[in-house]
């Protein structure tokens, strides 16, 4: 009986293999309706977390999404996913934990995968498919964080100097931002001039860098609504940044000169570098298109050449012209 609709409802199961398969299904449906909760033993341990999978995608980041997605595939398919969802036992679980823990899988790894388990089985135990979740139980102890090394003021200080007098490069002026304001790596790194306000000293983080497994990069806006902050700069700070916006400002004028097809050794002498060679590495990617302009001119001087010239003389033809 539907008690929403008020009206008698049948349900109807079939390919079963065997008479006895079905009448097992049977009881166990009967059970379901009694206890409120149906175990489709149709499912697998395999098809269900690919299905949770599924649900999951939209509502997480796509690193999030990217670590369970593994843990699934790489881990907990392989090795639960020949049971049926409702055979799953607690004993099943302690005993892969034991075989990763002899194989000397780090902790935090096996604490990961076991807690997707419990969290996917989990949801199967909200939706009534489950009376119970197997892994509620065998989730191993958080693991411990390490702890964390800070520098002292002058270890601070001592980095970025060695970077101004050894590399003075750019990533110099990104460790003072990072050092000087507390933001994350990805949050510098998507930092946009239009969210910089010098006059009011200010920076607004809005956008932050995730990387899917060590790989495709990924622009996203912060986690929580407290990720997204005004931040004050300091003097330091301010100074890192106007280095900056002047290199930009330098980038571009270089840009624009080899757009105008400005030679090479010209561009270089004007932005005062000390050799050819460092112009030629900084802005090496926008030769392109002046390589491919240098080789057609190339290629047109020959066929001008070959259609108004002669067959070439031999070598006594030469010494005549010339005697």
């Amino acid at each position: 009986m539907a008690p929403e609709e008020g009206e008698r409802r049948t349900r109807r199961r079939g390919g079963f293999a065997t008479r006895a398969e079905a009448a097992r299904e049977m009881k166990a449906v009967l059970d379901g309706e009694l206890r409120g909760v149906y175990e489709d033993r149709r499912t697998t341990v395999a098809s269900f977390l690919r299905q949770w999978l599924a649900t999951k995608k939209e509502e997480l980041a796509p690193n999030t999404y990217a670590g369970y997605e593994a843990r699934v595939e790489r881990d907990l398919i392989p090795a639960f996913g020949h049971y049926r969802l409702p055979d799953l036992r607690p004993q099943h679980i302690e005993r892969w934990i034991a075989a990763q823990r002899k194989a000397k899988r780090g902790k935090v790894t096996v604490y990961r995968i076991v807690s997707t388990l419990r969290n996917a089985l989990n949801a199967a135990v909200r939706a009534w498919g489950l009376r119970y979740n197997p892994a509620k139980h065998s989730v191993p102890p958080r693991p411990r964080a390490a702890e964390r090394i800070c520098w002292p003021p002058e270890q601070a200080a001592a980095f970025l100097q060695q970077g101004v007098e050894q590399y003075a490069d750019q990533l110099t002026d990104l460790f003072e931002v990072m050092l000087g304001t507390g933001m994350r790596r990805g949050e510098v790194l998507t930092l946009h001039w239009s969210d910089v306000h010098l006059m009011d000293r200010k920076l607004f983080v809005r956008w932050t860098l995730a990387a899917i497994d060590n790989g495709k990069i990924h622009l996203r806006e912060p986690k929580t609504e407290a990720g997204r902050a005004w931040i004050s700069l300091s003097p330091r700070v301010m100074a890192a940044l106007h280095r900056q916006a002047a290199i930009q400002k330098r980038h571009t004028a270089a840009s624009i000169m080899i757009a105008e097809n400005i030679p090479i050794a010209v561009i270089s002498k004007t932005l005062r570098h000390s050799t050819i060679a460092t112009t030629i590495n900084l802005y090496g990617h926008l030769l392109k298109d002046s390589a491919d302009q240098a080789v057609l001119a190339l290629a047109q001087a020959l066929d001008r050449a070959a259609a108004g010239q002669s067959p070439v003389p031999g070598p006594g033809e030469v010494l005549r012209r010339a005697a």
